[in-house]
């Protein structure tokens, strides 16, 4: 692992050229240019509220300020996590001309996806903390947690982006099985409700490594309180051990890729 560190840090220059190519073929004349940054957390965000305006309705209690925060904290990263792995999958696939020529690392494409959508995410960012400070959510000591929450999704979205942009490379169709399950995936995920919702069977919905990290942020963010520690240790460990299995198979299957392509 340390070697495979020290050997990405040597062709981190590509990695920041590959990432900034990825930004300028998206945004090339685009009339809305980054503003198309925020479109798909809008529409998220948008998409949430109107479920939630929908169970106030049902409840006969009205839709308040700090539900429209909730779900504008949870569909960000959650529009990160998904774009990541659309974008990623047909990476390798997408630069397979780069892949037969010269060596280096190939798990820069799957990376330099990654990053683009993080760039992505920043911007969007922007718009979050004005929909925070409108619903007059304010800070407390546990915003200390976001940084680390943050960490852990990226490093999920990134075990998850290596794994299908290597196995797409060999079995073109799960493409498409990646656009079904990132499509459907949000109705198993805690964005536009509450895990709690779930009652005893809460825990099903946390086996998710994502729900854990969502609820975190809801958690620290909004609520203002420490998020769950043994299920931020579950999503800890299970990103950890995804990122070094993924890594691994990805070295595994490396040589094959210009046969492949």
């Amino acid at each position: 692992m340390i070697r495979w560190i020290k050997e990405l840090n040597r062709y981190r220059g590509l990695l920041y050229m590959l990432t900034w190519r990825e930004l300028k073929i998206k945004y090339k004349q685009s009339i809305m240019g980054f503003m198309w940054a925020i479109l798909m957390p809008i529409l998220i965000i948008a998409a949430g509220i109107l479920v939630k305006f929908a169970f106030a309705k049902l409840s006969g209690s009205p839709l308040t300020l700090t539900q429209v925060a909730t779900v504008s904290v949870k569909a960000l990263p959650w529009s990160f996590f998904i774009s990541s792995i659309r974008f990623a999958t047909s990476s390798l696939v997408g630069n397979g001309s780069l892949v037969t020529k010269i060596y280096f690392p190939r798990e820069i494409f799957p990376f330099s996806a990654v990053l683009s959508q993080l760039c992505d995410f920043v911007i969007a960012s922007c718009m979050l903390v004005i929909v925070l400070v409108i619903g007059q959510i304010g800070l407390s000591i546990h915003i200390i947690w976001v940084p680390l929450l943050l960490i852990l999704l990226i490093l999920w979205t990134t075990s998850l982006c290596v794994l299908f942009s290597a196995i797409n490379l060999f079995f073109r169709d799960v493409k498409y099985l990646v656009e079904v399950l990132v499509t459907f995936a949000i109705f198993f995920t805690p964005v536009f409700y509450e895990a709690d919702l779930a009652g005893r069977w809460k825990w099903v919905l946390l086996l998710n490594p994502v729900a854990p990290i969502l609820e975190g942020l809801n958690s620290c963010v909004v609520l203002r309180r420490a998020p769950e520690i043994s299920w931020i240790s579950y999503s800890a460990v299970i990103s950890l051990v995804a990122i070094y299995l993924a890594l691994a198979l990805f070295k595994k299957l490396e040589p094959k890729f210009a046969e492949s392509i």
